[in-house]
């Protein structure tokens, strides 16, 4: 595997190389009306069973709709497979993804209903909304009318997916280089409040921080550094850790509380108390019991997901099976 340094050094290339921006123009609610009225009680049955099932799937599944509108825009490209393994899910940050079925199912049962009228782009929009809504998060209306991009790099998904271990300046200027401002890294960052991570992507707070011997992150509370190391010995690749302890499967504020009181457990949702902006919106949610948090992530999810969107007439396709073009 290759070094966090290797990465951290593609993550800050990639914020100066990304040309998508949140514009969307063409998008809009209730775009497939007319052709395909059913569309959102279909992903949304689909979505309810599977859940019901296995709760765990709606953070990877959220996760997918950031992985994929980071590298190129909202276009389905992180579906797309390629018989050599280089395409945007072959990369490491895309390795623990989970719930490509899932998307392969809701696909087929649109494409029963309204064989091809709607993209794989629009279903990934939809599901991260529905199973947000279905671990108890917000509702908000998703903007539809992408079109399916042909082409998936991976090597561009380690360019452009910011790595877990940014410092605050790397995650502001990789938001505006998307068209998101500072509150939206800060809105957008709370959904670490659903799923887990393994331990390799913050080991390096544990031990031997920042190459000096034994240490660990300063700015990591001491008493929860004990609690995480008993659970990742150094060199632990493997295991899983909540990133919101007691609360991984409910969509909730207390991630604001956590990283609050220095228990955030990655580097980048540290990084969120070195700004004043993104501090004081971490203060208010958790002091006030994130009274705006669900309405801001709405908002700023509809953002995310109008960045460079392909829509209109002779702009991508509707592709007939998610994991290939047509």
């Amino acid at each position: 595997m290759a070094s966090l340094n290797f990465f951290f050094k593609l993550a800050v290339i990639g914020c100066f190389v990304f040309g998508a921006v949140a514009k969307g123009q063409g998008l809009k609610v209730g775009y497939y009306g007319a052709r395909c009225p059913k569309l959102e009680y279909i992903v949304k049955w689909v979505t309810s069973q599977v859940i019901h099932k296995d709760p765990t799937l709606a953070a990877p599944l959220l996760r997918m709709h950031f992985h994929d509108c980071f590298v190129r825009g909202c276009d389905g490209s992180v579906l797309l497979e390629s018989p050599n393994k280089q395409s945007e899910k072959d990369a490491i940050p895309n390795l623990s993804l989970r719930g490509f079925e899932v998307i392969d199912q809701v696909k087929a049962a649109v494409e029963k209903a309204c064989p091809n009228v709607v993209s794989c782009a629009d279903i990934l929009a939809l599901v991260a909304r529905d199973v947000t809504f279905e671990i108890l998060g917000p509702f908000w209306e998703v903007e539809l009318g992408r079109k399916d991009g042909k082409v998936s790099i991976l090597t561009e998904a380690l360019i452009n997916l910011l790595p877990p271990f940014a410092n605050i300046s790397t995650l502001i200027q990789g938001f505006q280089q998307r068209g998101l401002n500072v509150k939206d890294l800060v809105v957008l960052s709370g959904s670490h409040t659903i799923g887990v991570s393994h331990c390799s992507s913050f080991n390096n707070r544990l031990y031997n921080f920042n190459g000096k011997n034994g240490a660990s992150d300063p700015t990591l509370d001491p008493a929860y550094v004990v609690q995480l190391k008993k659970k990742c010995p150094p060199g632990d690749q493997n295991t899983i850790v909540e990133m919101d302890p007691g609360s991984s499967l409910k969509f909730d504020v207390s991630y604001f509380t956590l990283v609050s009181k220095n228990r955030g457990l990655f580097q980048s949702d540290a990084a969120l108390l070195n700004n004043k902006v993104t501090r004081d919106y971490l203060t208010y949610q958790s002091i006030k019991y994130g009274p705006t948090f669900f309405k801001d992530f709405g908002d700023s999810m509809v953002k995310m997901g109008r960045i460079g969107v392909l829509t209109g007439k002779y702009a991508g396709e509707i592709r007939k099976v998610c994991t290939k073009v047509n």
